[in-house]
């Protein structure tokens, strides 16, 4: 019969770094901060701008999620 040995430290491993729940979760709330910032500190230029990107076209948004995206794979890779 095997026995598994209980995890000595929640959300780290001995195979170094890498995506934990806990790691997956941190990242979701920091998104959440960083999303309801704009709209606490200043709801009428949130608005403003949030009326301006609904004007682009499909194309437009297609760039910037494509450079967000790009963005957010580089950092991600530079910082692991």
């Amino acid at each position: 019969m095997v026995r598994h040995q209980p995890s000595r430290s929640r959300g780290k491993s001995d195979e170094g770094p890498g995506l934990t729940s806990a790691t997956f979760w941190l990242a979701m709330a920091l998104v959440l901060v960083v999303e309801g910032f704009m709209p606490l500190v200043s709801p009428a230029t949130w608005r403003k701008t949030f009326l301006q990107i609904l004007q682009l076209s499909d194309g437009q948004l297609r760039f910037f999620g494509l450079c967000s995206l790009m963005l957010g794979v580089v950092l991600i890779w530079w910082l692991s």
